[in-house]
């Protein structure tokens, strides 16, 4: 709680939709810091009932466990929440897009149209609904004011991805990021914007595991079972990361380009989307070292390449 202009130290339950920024006083000077706790950690350590006093106790409890203390909700300053909230809003914008896009293509299958996959060809689509003459007007018009939406959202993901790509540009960490193969300046942005202090992860391997890109443990008796990855952490994150490692699977092959020596390997054994995740997986080890230590990317060293033949 706040006394005096200063802040005292302690714990604080951060709820849904409260700001979790670097505490000022009204001079604009520093204060000492607030831990921020979220608040699944104090809600699995409740007793019984729902009191002030068992939220508190409960607080104090999550607070001295070192194993929860990773998952307490990072400081973040205004700038940073607004380039998170830029994130977010673009991806709700591409998820409408999509939305769009499938209403259309449904709609267009009930007259017998349809259209390979890829936004690029709705527009021809388009046209053979607009140019054919059993359609009913009435359809024509509803198809036509969800292809105006459809342009409309577009065009605002195109103004965000400018937004975006500014930051990129004026973000010395997410132009050393974009260097990794498969990241590139979305995903270098958003790595930057999202991972607040790399610097609280032990390891790379810690990174990893807090993105959800780790197998579910199912271990019993002795006997090692690893299931499905855990899906934890930042689902935007993963998603850039695993559609990154598969574009560049996708070019080694069409290419023909030397793949690294533990993914031809696993390429030959493995199922594509498994050996995604797993490379999707050493991205974001990559990346952890660079935000941590400030260095560059560099291929020979970052991954083993095999010897040429």
């Amino acid at each position: 709680m706040r006394r005096g202009g200063d802040w005292k130290r302690g714990t604080v339950e951060r709820p849904v939709g409260a700001p979790v920024f670097d505490p000022t006083d009204e001079r604009g000077e520093e204060t000492e810091r607030a831990t921020s706790a979220s608040p699944r950690l104090s809600s699995t350590l409740l007793q019984r009932g729902k009191s002030d006093a068992a939220d508190a106790e409960a607080i104090c409890e999550a607070a001295s466990r070192p194993k929860l203390r990773k998952n307490f909700v990072p400081i973040k300053s205004p700038e940073q929440q607004g380039a998170q909230m830029l994130a977010r809003v673009r991806n709700q914008f591409i998820g409408r897009r999509t939305q769009l896009a499938n209403s259309i293509r449904g709609y267009a299958a009930e007259f017998s149209f349809t259209a390979p996959r890829g936004l690029s060809r709705l527009q021809q689509l388009l046209i053979d609904i607009r140019d054919d003459t059993t359609v009913p007007n009435l359809a024509k018009e509803l198809v036509e004011a969800l292809a105006i939406e459809l342009a409309r959202v577009h065009d605002q993901i195109a103004k965000l991805d400018k937004k975006l790509m500014q930051l990129h540009r004026s973000n010395e960490m997410s132009r050393r990021l974009a260097a990794i193969p498969g990241v590139g300046p979305i995903g270098a942005t958003l790595l930057s914007i999202k991972v607040v202090d790399a610097r609280g992860f032990k390891s790379a391997r810690n990174f990893a595991a807090w993105l959800g890109l780790t197998p579910k443990n199912h271990s019993t008796a002795g006997k090692n079972r690893l299931g499905v990855i855990t899906r934890a952490g930042d689902g935007m994150l993963r998603t850039v990361l695993v559609a990154g490692a598969t574009a560049v699977i996708a070019d080694m092959r069409r290419r023909g380009s030397r793949p690294w020596s533990w993914l031809k390997d696993m390429i030959a054994r493995k199922p594509p989307k498994l050996v995604a995740i797993a490379l999707a997986n050493k991205l974001a080890r990559i990346a952890w070292k660079l935000m941590v230590s400030g260095e560059r990317y560099r291929p020979a060293s970052a991954v083993p390449m095999p010897t040429p033949t």
